[in-house]
Order: structure tokens, then C-alpha cells, then sequence
């Protein structure tokens, strides 16, 4: 059975525009606290894996409220960003952020469905999604239109929450994410569903392996899987 944030009729992509609809304001906030900042550096990370393709045009697909566009449009100054987001609120959150920044000239924001990108075929010489893939409805789909959209020899890196090997840690991140994260998520946001709905997607989304593979279905090769803190989340990298 596919998790979603609400367990309604909806189809699982209008529960997940929904929620981050309802959690936008307080989404920056809970994300950087509830991960203790370890965001940020997975997201550098992330920054200086896309910095060594030397592109020029980059496609940040579930963009949220712009955090990875900004932090690649600050670091790669000849290079322009299309942030793409299912969530109206969580991109006027980003726009808010970008226009502080004085990088509207060089990240644009739309809302659009990974799935149906409104992007042409192997035009951008990068894409990211930092968070997202495990929102997908159809995850195949998504992972085909990321590879659509990306220029030979262009890349994908995806970077996204995972489930821990090591027993121990496992165990402890378990009881974190199942008891600590939903009651403060709840508390802050007033949506319990919602971080509830975080270690339901974690425990459902495909292993390293088989997410690479689903990759190499996509169109991908050379894919890679770099594991971060533990195991908690992976960078993937994929080439076209």
C-alpha cells in the first residue's frame, strides 16, 4: 500500500502539494531543527558534486522553499536555476528567500509535477532533488522525466533520506524519527500527519541498491550511491 501524508481518496501527489501547503511557514524552521543543521551540509555536499559538472543551466525538481537552487545559484555564479514545486506556499517561501538574496535574475520558480515537467528534452546540463523523490507518486516516472530533461553526458544528483545498516543506530534513529519527530513536528506545525508521514515514506523508500537500479531503468549509468551520517540519507549520481 503507497504511504501518503493523509490517507484520504486523494491521489498521492495532491496530498503531498497539501501538506506542504499547510507546513510552509514553519517547514525551514522544524527541517534545520529537527536534523540538528546536518541538513545544510549534506546540501553542501550536494552543491560541490553539481559544482564539478560546470553547468550552466540546473533543474532543482521539488525545490520546496529553495534552499539547494539558492545555496548552487551563490556558489556557481555564470549558472541559472529552474526550481520546480508541486507546493504554492512552499514556493512563495522560496520566492521570499531568493528576492532577499538578490537571485531572482538567476533562479525562477514554478509550480509544476515531477512527473509532467513543463521542460524541454535534454536541456539542463544538471538536475537535483534534495528530498523529494520519495514524495513521487510515481517514482519511475519522475526518475524518466528527470532523465528526459538532461543533456548527454549532463547528471543527476538526488539526495535523500535513508534507512541506517548499523543496527544501533537504526534502532536509535527509529525511536527519533517515530516518537521525538512527530510530537515536535506536530507542535510546531499543527499537522501531526505530516511527521508522521516523514518515517512512513523513509521506511518505504526503495534500498541504495534497488533505487540505483530503478535508476538504470530510468536511463541513468555509472550510478552511485554516497552514504551520509551513518546511513540517515544518500547522495545518488547518476549519468545520462
Amino acid at each position: 500500500m503507497m504511504v501518503k501524508p493523509y490517507n484520504t481518496d486523494k491521489e498521492k501527489k495532491e496530498e503531498v502539494r497539501d501538506m506542504f501547503d499547510n507546513i510552509a511557514p514553519k517547514y525551514d524552521f522544524l527541517n534545520h531543527t529537527l536534523s540538528f543543521s546536518i541538513d545544510r551540509l549534506w546540501r553542501r555536499r550536494v552543491v560541490r558534486l553539481v559544482r564539478k559538472c560546470r553547468p550552466t543551466h540546473i533543474l532543482d525538481v521539488a525545490t520546496g522553499t529553495g534552499d539547494l537552487a539558492i545555496e548552487m545559484a551563490r556558489k556557481m555564479r555564470n549558472t541559472s536555476v529552474l526550481g520546480v514545486d508541486l507546493s504554492q506556499e512552499m514556493l512563495n517561501v522560496a520566492r521570499r528567500k531568493v528576492e532577499a538574496r538578490g537571485l531572482d535574475g538567476r533562479v525562477v520558480l514554478e509550480q509544476g509535477d515531477a512527473e509532467h515537467l513543463n521542460v524541454g528534452t535534454a536541456v539542463v546540463d544538471v538536475a537535483t532533488v534534495a528530498f523529494g523523490v520519495r514524495n513521487f507518486q510515481d517514482l519511475d516516472a519522475g526518475l524518466g522525466e528527470l532523465a528526459r530533461t538532461i543533456k548527454p553526458g549532463g547528471k543527476v544528483v538526488i539526495l535523500e533520506f535513508s534507512t541506517p545498516r548499523n543496527r544501533l543506530f537504526r534502532a536509535l534513529y527509529g525511536f527519533y524519527s517515530r516518537h521525538i519527530l512527530p510530537g515536535v513536528g506536530a507542535a510546531v506545525s499543527h499537522d501531526k500527519r505530516a511527521y508522521t508521514y516523514l518515517p512512513e515514506s523513509v521506511a518505504e523508500f526503495p534500498s541504495p541498491e534497488a533505487f540505483m537500479k530503478r535508476m538504470e531503468q530510468a536511463g541513468f549509468h555509472n550510478c552511485k550511491a554516497r552514504s551520509q551520517t551513518f546511513g540517515i540519507a544518500q547522495i545518488y549520481i547518476g549519468e545520462r
